[in-house]
């Protein structure tokens, strides 16, 4: 008699192989076995079969011994196998244990990060900023970013209307600019505090009369147009309030369109210090102070406090202002008009 018995009798004509798995069976015994299984579990088979030693193995994981040892039982009943068998040096494993210790390290590894909360970097983010802001933040920021988080992708984009819904609805992560506060369910972090200068060229005329606020009215005015109603990549907008005599500013679509303008020209510019300084490297222009008070450029960091708390976002929140800071000492090594640059800015709602 061979191995397998029917009491079906089986026609000559019709050979039928006896069905020996009842389709849908296996779904049930595995979930059964993935309810059996808890995380103090995986932990003892991990070290079972780093040590191959009842007793080191628990020691390792701060068991004793009989409990260890009920372990394995257990474990050796949810897999259905020995996995572990005594040899002539100790414990052996089975072909069943070896493939469970090429499977069990990165699952355990998945685990820790998701609890833990470091967890593979995320291949991309997305940042709303103005281009005068980009200009400013990128250069320190892109190097912090390939030491320590290489796989990062940084999207950066000048479309800033509707930042707060589309941080809001995940389009975006982040958003930069010159904001002075956040509606509910959005947080802030304010990066520096700056104050306006403004761009000519070198051989300006009116760099070689008295610098008066009259003088200062009587020239044409150079203007990025943001395209945020937000207020999120607004460089200057009291213009309307300087009395210019009268005349409209010319609306440039981004500030190093407007900077080649103004130095091929007899516009000025007013945009923030740091902006200057680093525009002025670039091309023959010079920094004016305006003759007139202006307020504060402050520049902030906004999100949504559906990132607040995760862990990735928190870092990479860190990182920027990092960047921040240093790009502040790089354009103003001592003060801003009096004011220290802000090296440890706060989080607000």
């Amino acid at each position: 008699m061979g191995e397998l018995s029917c009491s079906r009798q089986i026609s000559s004509n019709t050979r039928e192989r006896p069905r020996l798995i009842v389709e849908g069976a296996r779904a049930p015994r595995q979930q059964q076995m993935l309810a059996s299984i808890d995380l103090n579990l995986l932990l003892s088979l991990e070290a079972l079969l780093e040590h191959r030693n009842v007793t080191h193995a628990a020691r390792h994981v701060r068991l004793s011994q009989p409990s260890m040892s009920r372990a394995l039982t257990r474990l050796r009943g949810i897999f259905n196998d020995d996995l572990l068998v005594r040899g002539s040096s100790g414990l052996v494993p089975t072909p069943q244990a070896e493939r469970l210790a090429r499977m069990l390290p990165p699952v355990l590894d998945a685990l820790r990060g998701m609890v833990n909360g470091r967890g593979e970097w995320r291949s991309k983010t997305i940042m709303a900023i103005p281009d005068h802001q980009a200009l400013i933040l990128l250069p320190p920021l892109l190097p912090l970013l390939r030491e320590h988080a290489p796989n990062l992708d940084i999207v950066t984009g000048s479309f800033l209307t509707g930042a707060l819904r589309r941080l809001e609805q995940g389009e975006i992560d982040l958003a930069v600019g010159q904001t002075g506060g956040t509606p509910p369910g959005f947080f802030r972090r304010r990066l520096y505090t700056d104050r306006f200068a403004c761009l000519l060229r070198c051989d300006h005329p009116a760099l070689a009369q008295e610098w008066t606020i009259e003088a200062f009215a009587a020239l044409r005015h150079a203007a990025i147009d943001s395209d945020s109603k937000g207020g999120f990549g607004r460089v200057h907008d009291d213009l309307a309030n300087l009395h210019l005599q009268d005349r409209d500013p010319v609306l440039v679509s981004n500030l190093l369109t407007a900077a080649v303008a103004i130095a091929a020209t007899d516009l000025v510019l007013i945009v923030p210090h740091r902006v200057a300084t680093r525009i002025a490297a670039l091309l023959p222009l010079a920094i004016v102070d305006p003759p007139v008070e202006l307020s504060p450029y402050e520049v902030g960091l906004i999100w949504h406090e559906r990132c607040h708390r995760d862990p990735e976002h928190h870092w990479l929140r860190h990182k920027i202002a990092a960047a921040a800071a240093a790009g502040t000492e790089l354009a103003h090594p001592s003060t801003v008009r009096g004011q220290t640059a802000d090296a440890s800015p706060r989080e607000e709602a």
